[in-house]
């Protein structure tokens, strides 16, 4: 039992690793600066180590990018909730489409509406006007474009049976 609790911690220390070094990478979309790699890695590790892992890189890596201010307070509302759904959603199922859906709706609906409440607390009225408006089509940008990633990684390892075997040696 340890050993497998040794393996998943190294692993989401990679993935957390991942996420903040993948932070500094973003692009535009259509006026959204998309930044997909948190994303990616919360459909990993969804996928790879469940929900109470998942949950914990999203937060590990959005308190480390914004120690290092890399990210914004926005990236904790968001990251969180969708690593959240896509792990419970990956656990229930067993089905990669319906992990993808819950890092997309997790993130950029109810990370999104999330994001409201945190821009009136802790960033200031100002922010709290557009952060209704201005979070949720970002937030999908982004998650959607991270979720096709990873989307495409997991098929891939599920085509080449790698990811059967590192589900066995994570013991998800």
């Amino acid at each position: 039992m340890k050993h497998t609790n040794v393996k998943k911690l190294a692993v989401a220390g990679v993935f957390c690793a991942v996420a903040v070094a993948g932070s500094t990478l973003s692009f535009p979309i259509f006026g959204s600066k998309c930044a997909p790699v948190q994303h990616m890695v919360n459909v990993l590790c969804g996928i790879l180590l469940g929900p109470v892992y998942s949950v914990a890189v999203a937060f590990a890596a959005s308190l480390i990018r914004n120690l290092t201010s890399l990210g914004s307070l926005m990236a904790f509302p968001g990251s969180m909730i969708g690593a959240l759904l896509c792990g419970l959603a990956y656990r229930q199922f067993r089905n990669i489409p319906c992990a993808l859906f819950g890092e997309v709706f997790g993130t950029a609906i109810l990370g999104g509406l999330c994001a409201y409440p945190v821009a009136i607390f802790l960033m200031g009225q100002n922010a709290a006007g557009i952060a209704f408006y201005a979070y949720i089509v970002p937030f999908l940008v982004s998650t959607a474009v991270g979720s096709l990633i990873a989307g495409a990684l997991v098929y891939s390892l599920k085509r080449s049976g790698v990811l059967h075997s590192m589900e066995e040696s994570l013991a998800v």
